[in-house]
């Protein structure tokens, strides 16, 4: 029989902390509970669990400090916030910080018992590579057993979630993808109205890029449709489409 996954759920309201842990337990996983961001930290690293539930708005600690201090010790947990906190600038911070989902308050357990588990499978999929070949051109690759990308051999230090998002785009290399599709092969569910975290993901993994590799602008975005990976370097007689700035500030 195999092991259950491990979901840590850090929360401060009550109320919302026993229904969280009631509905993850119903589903077959193995809970740990944590009141304030200390005591989730302290679970976090005696535990290793293989997924966090996080609130923001945290005593002692709190979920922006949290997450910021997981990631310098594990770039691969997923994080799935749950906020109250709904403005456009909490979403994209709490993203550019290294959580991989964020969802707000007052939510469905429905829909967060299937993020979890759409996360817990995309990480099953890191540990099973097999079927998914390597992309590479002469100064990049991108290799699906290691989980991350190479830029003249030397890795350019992708998170998961951005590898997913990097992988994608490169498999339909020159075709534009649109926002929705690639959330959906990502995240592994639909994209909800105003959603921010394909543009956001897509810009750390620029930035990666253009760090590693800067003479080479791999990912153009497409106007109303979504974005496209080039796997050569633009010439000056190529045509690149219609662009649009990155959306993300």
């Amino acid at each position: 029989m195999a092991t259950a996954h491990t979901v840590l759920v850090v929360e401060d309201d009550e109320t919302i902390l026993e229904s969280v842990v009631y509905q993850l337990t119903r589903a077959g996983y193995r809970v740990l509970r944590a009141t304030d961001g200390a005591q989730g930290l302290r679970l976090f690293q005696s535990q290793r669990p293989d997924l966090i539930v996080l609130d923001l708005m945290l005593p002692a600690i709190d979920g922006w400090r949290f997450t910021e201090q997981v990631r310098a010790e594990d770039p691969r947990v997923p994080i799935i916030v749950c906020s109250a906190r709904t403005s456009e600038y909490d979403r994209v911070h709490g993203l550019e910080l290294g959580a991989d989902d964020f969802v707000t308050k007052p939510f469905s357990m429905k829909e967060l018992l299937a993020r979890v588990s759409a996360h817990l499978r995309r990480a099953e999929l890191h540990r099973q590579p097999a079927g998914r070949a390597v992309i590479e051109t002469d100064d990049l690759r991108i290799d699906p057993e290691q989980v991350q990308a190479y830029g003249n051999g030397a890795s350019i230090g992708l998170t998961p979630r951005e590898f997913e998002v990097l992988y994608s785009l490169a498999r339909s290399a020159g075709k534009p993808i649109a926002r929705h599709r690639l959330y959906r092969e990502v995240w592994g569910y639909e994209m909800l109205a105003g959603d921010r975290s394909v543009d956001v993901f897509v810009r750390k993994v620029r930035q990666k890029l253009a760090k590693a590799l800067p003479d080479h602008p791999y990912i153009q975005t497409h106007y109303g449709v979504g974005y496209r990976f080039d796997l050569e370097p633009l010439t000056d007689g190529d045509e690149m489409g219609t662009l649009e700035p990155d959306p993300v500030p």
